[in-house]
Formats: C-alpha cells, structure tokens, sequence
C-alpha cells in the first residue's frame, strides 16, 4: 500500500440543484428535506458519501484495492467473508459456525483485529476513506469492529430557505385492464426544488489515516475527483439537473493542523447577489474567499 497521507484538510463544497428533489425524505412521502424551523434545505451525509462511492465503483470497476463495501444488493456478511478466507477462517456454513470460527481464532492469535482491519481497510476504498462498523458475524466481540475514517461529511445545507413544490403528472400507461376500461391516463405526483444552492463541508485526518486506515495520497486525489463529478453519473428524473460548483480545499502544513477548522470554513463567504430577489441559476450567487484572514501554515486550493 502507498503511504498514509501526512497532511490535515479541509473542504467545502458547493452544488446545486434544478427542478429536482436532491434528497428525499421517505418519512415525509419523498418530499425534499427541511429545515422546519427555518425552511433551508438539507442532504445527508450519507446522500453525499452514496454518491461518491457510486463514482468510486463506476470508475473502478471492483479492483483491486477499490472495492466498495456499502453497495447495494450486496450483504455485509458477504464481503466480511473474504477477510475470513484470507485468514483461513472456514466460510463454509452458516453465518454462526463463521462467527464461531472467528471466536476461537482470536483467542489464538492476539492480532487478529488488526488483520482483519487492514485486510479490509487494503481492500475496500469506502472503508479506507469513511471507516465501518464490521462486527455483522461476531458483534461487538472485534475491536477492528467499528473503523472511524480519516473523511468525514457534513450535512448539506442550503444557502437561501428553500419552497419545495408538489407537481401533478399524468401517465398514459395504465396499470390494469379494468383501469384501461374506465380511463385513458393516470395521475401522479413528484416533488421539486425549483433552485437551490447547498453546501457542505468535509474533513481529512491524516491522524486517522496513518493510525487507522491508511487513507493514502492515492486515495485523496480520487476523493476529490470524485466529488467533484459525484453527480455527473448520476442523472435520473426525480433528481433534475444536479451539479458540483465549486471545491475549496484547505491544506494544512502538518498531521494535526494549524488552524480550527471553523475559521477555515468561515473565511468562504457565499452569498446571492443583492439585485437578485430570487436564485434561480448559480450565477445568482457569488463566491468569496478572504484568503487574507487564512492563518500561516493553511493553503487554499479551488479544485473547480
């Protein structure tokens, strides 16, 4: 494996949203997520890491080294299993016989935490770069269980409050031939954003990534292409046209930084023009950043 990185960051990134529901609440019959009290519109993080794991597995392909663990379809147990085999833990079975191989295993081997947090840490990028919880056959009974990742994720928020609109659509095709006789269309409905900028901001723990996981120099550079394009293959009718904007990272000169990370975000000033009532397109927007309050020892970069 290459080497874990050895600097501290931090990033923000904006992006925006056009007639679609950039994240949808399923408690709230899939409308876009709110802020009740103040009406910004909110993504989850894990909205936002699902993207770019989608990106890391399409353009990756499953090799080696950059297989995904959170996937679709795809059973913990099933990926936990190929730890076992590496270890030559019997995987033949049911799930109990597994984890009671992996019981008497540990009382054997002293290390066998460990062995088993770096073989999935060298092979499955999303757990290198966000961390997992991997105790689904022995719970609680691993300490390489539960794996904190150097990346971490905020919760996106809207600059502006936004107004979610509920649209009526007809669809031609009926569901029934009893329903064929008696009408020629169906109704639906599907909710939008009209326009709405988020931002969210991330942290990197190089402490983390050389202790932990081994989140590498490699692994970063995919990061950021991949948030950057975290949408581009992504399209899809309910979402509308999404797209990344800007991402401002900030660098720090050592491991643990050399500034709060609170004062780094603070210095990016995101605003909508003040001859623009409402914000409909990101050219409405302007974005500043007083580099002149950035502390010494903190680098500015605009990926995009």
């Amino acid at each position: 494996m290459s080497e874990a990185i050895k600097n501290r960051y931090e990033f923000v990134v904006l992006f925006d949203v056009e007639n679609g529901n950039p994240n949808g609440d399923p408690d709230a019959g899939n409308m876009p997520r709110i802020d009740p009290e103040t009406g910004y519109g909110i993504v989850t993080d894990v909205c936002l890491k699902r993207k770019i794991r989608n990106y890391i597995e399409t353009v990756k392909d499953g090799s080696e080294g950059y297989q995904i663990y959170i996937k679709e379809r795809v059973p913990l147990n099933r990926s936990d299993r190929t730890a076992c085999t590496y270890l030559g833990i019997g995987t033949d079975g049911e799930d109990k016989k597994i984890a009671d191989g992996l019981k008497e295993a540990k009382k054997k081997d002293a290390d066998l935490d460990r062995k088993i947090r770096d073989f999935m840490c060298r092979n499955f990028y999303d757990i290198r770069t966000f961390g997992a919880v991997m105790t689904t056959f022995v719970k609680a009974a691993l300490n390489c269980g539960q794996v904190r990742g150097p990346v971490q994720l905020g919760f996106a928020r809207s600059i502006d409050p936004i107004l979610p609109q509920e649209v009526t659509i007809t669809r031609v095709a009926i569901t029934t031939e009893a329903d064929a006789e008696k009408k020629g269309t169906e109704m639906g409905r599907k909710h939008i954003v009209p326009y709405a900028l988020y931002r969210a901001e991330g942290y990197v723990s190089a402490n983390l990534a050389q202790k932990s996981t081994g989140f590498s120099e490699e692994d970063l550079e995919l990061l950021w292409e991949a948030v950057i394009n975290m949408f581009e293959h992504d399209h899809s009718a309910a979402r509308g046209k999404m797209a990344v904007r800007e991402l401002i990272v900030f660098k720090h000169d050592s491991e643990l930084g050399n500034a709060p990370s609170h004062k780094l975000f603070d210095t990016v000033l995101v605003q909508r023009k003040p001859d623009r009532e409402l914000a409909r397109r990101y050219a409405d927007y302007e974005v500043k950043i007083e580099e002149e309050m950035i502390p010494d020892g903190v680098t500015c970069i605009r990926k995009l």
